[in-house]
């Protein structure tokens, strides 16, 4: 009986690590769309309505999910604060839960923040570029990282099933 109920134990944990991991894949794909989106509308802003910067983050901050939110709304209260924009958008670009790759050059974004219109959304259109086509990967790839996550997870479960059996 004690056998049977361990061996339920670490069969939850092996569903449990998976699904820990599967959210963890979603959570960074919805935060690359939120900043996708948002910096979409942010070089729209920026050019056709010519929205002031601080007033736009503060309103993209508002309109987006929470870690993408995150980064707008330090950003906004920065600028508000007469803090150094470049600085707090660098530490928290590096705080949200996205590749190494795709954080560097969002945080690099926040220095080319100053400047004119065009130098502005020339800066956002390639940091756009790279989340795309980190997005379009992620979504390529989803069904089998989600295999590759199940394999591993219960597998490993099944495997301490067996030794403990």
């Amino acid at each position: 009986m004690l056998k049977a109920a361990g061996s339920l134990c670490i069969l939850a944990g092996g569903f449990l690590a998976r699904w820990q991991q599967m959210a963890q894949r979603r959570r960074r794909r919805d935060t690359l769309s939120d900043l996708l989106c948002a910096l979409r509308r942010m070089c729209e802003e920026i050019r056709c309505a010519r929205t002031p910067l601080p007033t736009l983050l503060h309103r993209l901050g508002r309109d987006c999910g929470e870690d993408a939110a995150g980064l707008f709304l330090a950003a906004a209260k920065a600028t508000a604060g007469g803090e150094q924009l470049a600085d707090v958008w660098r530490q928290a670009a590096q705080a949200l839960p996205i590749s190494r790759e795709a954080g560097a050059s969002l945080a690099r974004l926040g220095e080319d923040l100053h400047g004119d219109e065009e130098q502005i959304c020339n800066a956002v259109s390639l940091v756009i570029q790279l989340l795309a086509r980190e997005t379009e990967e992620m979504d390529r790839n989803i069904r089998a990282d989600g295999q590759r996550v199940s394999a591993l997870c219960l597998s490993g479960a099944a495997l301490l099933v067996i030794l403990l059996i």
